[in-house]
This record gives structure tokens, C-alpha cells and sequence, in this order.
């Protein structure tokens, strides 16, 4: 297995750098859920959190999850963030999205643009270069989804980073930069 930094043939996997002290979830394994709960376990763990906010923080990621899943979803990481007693996790979710001869990374961003007016929304839209390769970023208030041109034309490699206590901003803004320069393709 090698790291190819341009390369042009599909690639075999990736390799992302993601601090330790988020919580990994395969989404390939079928015990994800079982893996979800410990995480919520564990950040409850030794603090008051009412059993109510337990059990919607848990199906919220549930739910989260599981419309993952179903849209190509691998990989779920999980940064914990307590407010008020709280279980509000900083996330990225690492999809797939398999699409030979996909729109390229320019008419992306204008799709992705077009959508965005017709919404009215105020999020950024913009295409930038990562090291993995040509990359449409959706940058909104509280998320930043960023779309990684596959090498050999095969797709997409999306990154769905969601900060809802914090904002991407600041220094969280830079550790989900951090993550998704870190991405490569291994050949």
C-alpha cells in the first residue's frame, strides 16, 4: 500500500488524520449503534446529565447516523462538548459518494451555489485545493461539508464537520481545516 500525493488512479482507500480524543464509529460494522452508545455513556459519565437529555442526545446521533448510512456513510467521529449539563458533540462524518464521471469540482460549486440563492441560506460556497485534490466547500454557520474530488474521475469523498455549540469558527474552524488537509489517497 502506498500514498501517491497526485495521484490520478482510483484510489484504494484514504488515510484521515483525526485527533485523538474524538470517538471513531465504523458505519461499515454492524455494531455501531452498541459503539454510539458507549460514547453517550461515557460523556455522562461522572456528570449530572437528566436521563431525558441522555436519550434525545443518542437518538439524535442515532438518527444522524443512520441518514449516513444510507447516503454512503463510513466513517462518524465524535468531539464531546458540554454546556449546562448538556451532551452536544462537535462531528464529522466521512462519506462516500461513488459517482463515475460526476460533475467536476467547478459545476459542483455552481450547483451547489445555485441551491444556496434559491434557499436563501448564508452559507459560503467556494472551491478550494486540498492536498487530497480540488475540493467544494459549503461553509455555514454551525457546518462545513467539504466535497474531495476523487483521483481518476470515480466521485467524491465528502467530509460533513457540524459544530452546533461553538460555530466553525476560530479554533475549530482551523482543527476541521487541519483534518481535511490531512486527507490522502492511498494507492
Amino acid at each position: 500500500m502506498t500514498v501517491e500525493p497526485g495521484a490520478t488512479a482510483p484510489p484504494k482507500d484514504y488515510r484521515l488524520l483525526v485527533p485523538r480524543d474524538w470517538f471513531r464509529i465504523d458505519l461499515t460494522e454492524d455494531r455501531w449503534r452498541a459503539q454510539l452508545k458507549t460514547f453517550v455513556d461515557r460523556q455522562a459519565e461522572g456528570k449530572i446529565v437528566p436521563a431525558e437529555i441522555k436519550q434525545e442526545t443518542w437518538a439524535t446521533l442515532r438518527n444522524t447516523a443512520e441518514a449516513g448510512v444510507r447516503n454512503g456513510a463510513l466513517e462518524f467521529f465524535l468531539r464531546p462538548e458540554l454546556e449546562g449539563g448538556g451532551i452536544l458533540p462537535a462531528s464529522l462524518i466521512v462519506s462516500l459518494i461513488p459517482r463515475p464521471g460526476a460533475l467536476t469540482p467547478r459545476d459542483l460549486q455552481e450547483s451547489f451555489a445555485a441551491r444556496q440563492r434559491q434557499n436563501s441560506s448564508d452559507a459560503e460556497v467556494s472551491t478550494i485545493v486540498l492536498p487530497a485534490g480540488e475540493t467544494v466547500r459549503v461553509l455555514g454557520p454551525t457546518t462545513l461539508d467539504l466535497y474531495v474530488h476523487m483521483p481518476g474521475g470515480v466521485g467524491y469523498l465528502a467530509l460533513a464537520f457540524a459544530v452546533p455549540l461553538s460555530g466553525v469558527t476560530g479554533p475549530m474552524r482551523g482543527l476541521c481545516d487541519s483534518i481535511a488537509e490531512s486527507l490522502r489517497w492511498i494507492v
